[in-house]
């Protein structure tokens, strides 16, 4: 049983999803198989509904299980996967996550600009302005905390609830990378004009503009 006043919330979901991960690779489960249902993980690893899920829903975004809404959790085929995605990203270098950064927010840009709704537009420019604000400030590690919750945003316009998780579960990496890179707030000074330049194309309706401003975001970013 994992105690409860050793781990934080997150890093229970995370040991659930280790053991799980584990029952998996030495067979206790098959590709196919039926998890047993919430209940029964709880009970057996001692931990809350909320951790369960999260570890349901890192192991699934990493193509670990299958969710069917109705039917239950099931085991998918890991012939490649090795660990959840949440842990894979704590051990990826600079280039790797600059890479996964770029692909998913040109995406969710695109997506943005489609599927936006007016409160996803209210919601993205409270933070854009407060990413302004603390970079004229010159607070590094208030923009970056501002910058991910404004991308998150996005992803969460986007309309795609997998692309979303996927952002979310890469934020943590991310924002620990940022604190390295940036040691003060020019970065973000910099780039505001383009932030708002991709915020005008998605509340515009235009995806081929927000993908365009994306790229050139993280071409700055990475250039």
């Amino acid at each position: 049983m994992i105690m409860q006043t050793t781990f934080t919330k997150k890093s229970l979901a995370e040991e659930v999803a280790t053991m799980i991960q584990q029952q998996i690779s030495t067979g206790h489960y098959q590709v196919g198989d039926k998890l047993p249902v919430e209940a029964e993980l709880m009970q057996e690893f001692g931990v809350g509904r909320s951790s369960v899920r999260e570890a349901i829903k890192q192991l699934a975004n990493s193509g670990l299980l299958r969710v069917q809404q109705g039917l239950g959790t099931f085991v998918e085929d890991n012939s490649g996967i090795k660990e959840p995605l949440v842990q894979r990203l704590k051990r990826s270098n600079v280039k790797e996550i600059d890479e996964v950064r770029q692909l998913l927010e040109m995406k969710i840009a695109e997506n943005a600009a489609l599927k936006r709704t007016a409160k996803d537009i209210k919601k993205m420019k409270q933070l854009l302005e407060l990413r302004n604000t603390e970079a004229e400030a010159g607070n590094a590690a208030e923009s970056i905390e501002a910058d991910i919750h404004f991308h998150i945003a996005i992803a969460e316009a986007s309309g795609n609830e997998v692309l979303a998780d996927l952002y979310k579960s890469f934020a943590g990496t991310l924002k620990k990378h940022f604190l390295k890179q940036y040691t003060d707030a020019s970065g973000f000074r910099e780039t505001a004009v383009l932030h708002q330049h991709l915020l005008n194309s998605i509340i515009d309706k235009n995806p081929k503009q927000a993908w365009h401003f994306a790229a050139l975001i993280n071409g700055h970013i990475t250039g």
